[in-house]
């Protein structure tokens, strides 16, 4: 087995792995064990109760995070001439249609979130191959396939995302920074959670939400207990 680092054995000092804490407690501790020298992510992983396998069990969404997750997103907005001006004044960082998709054709996926309109969803469906397995492909139960560019662009660099189980049943996203105040931490995990709760599919039985954890970039997942978020 391997030997434990001074910074792990001090990690494991500042928490007791096997006990579940409250939602603010644990944006406390995830923020005083991170050890990294840059400003590391904070993830949550929610396990649900549900089958994914099941089309009823699905559970797939979006959810504004009221302080944003910290990144600087990279929008890249595919549409007509008609709209660019629309997608430029809202921050996008690239617009167009016919050059980037070629570019994107040729590998190119240096972008975070794709928002295009319906009009354009053809050309931008050949390109599913590439964008799918990448989570890049707009869809318009994300709000990434519409008319309103301008308002979608505004709304994912605010710090709205999509989440979407896993094949374990697994929601798995980024709620903010260690550099965060535990408070604006603790708050965007409570809305996301209180989301999930919403989007409860009639077809899961027993209990919903199974766990909680939280952790951020290479430190280890501290455990919530789920009845301090969950009514």
């Amino acid at each position: 087995m391997a030997k434990l680092t001074k910074n792990q054995k001090l990690v494991q000092s500042k928490f007791d792995k096997d006990k579940s804490y409250s939602l603010n407690d644990a944006t406390s501790l995830v923020k005083d064990v991170s050890t990294s020298k840059f400003d590391a992510s904070v993830d949550i992983a929610v396990r649900l109760g549900v089958d994914p396998r099941k089309a009823n069990q699905m559970v797939r969404g979006v959810v504004t995070l009221p302080h944003g997750t910290g990144k600087t997103v990279k929008v890249l907005v595919l549409c007509t001439p008609d709209k660019e001006a629309e997608a430029k004044e809202a921050g996008a960082d690239h617009v167009g249609l016919d050059d980037y998709i070629e570019k994107i054709k040729s590998g190119w996926t240096d972008i975070d979130v794709i928002i295009t309109t319906p009009s354009v969803m053809g050309k931008v469906g050949a390109l599913g191959k590439i964008l799918g397995p990448r989570g890049l492909m707009p869809n318009p139960k994300t709000g990434t396939v519409t008319m309103e560019v301008g308002k979608a662009v505004t709304e994912v660099k605010a710090g709205k995302i999509d989440f979407k189980v896993d094949k374990y049943g697994i929601i798995h996203s980024s709620v903010g920074k260690v550099s965060f105040d535990s408070d604006k931490i603790a708050e965007n995990a409570k809305e996301l959670i209180q989301t999930l709760v919403k989007l409860k599919p009639s077809a899961a039985k027993g209990t919903y939400v199974k766990s909680i954890y939280l952790s951020s970039t290479m430190s280890p997942g501290i455990q919530i207990d789920t009845k301090s978020v969950v009514a």
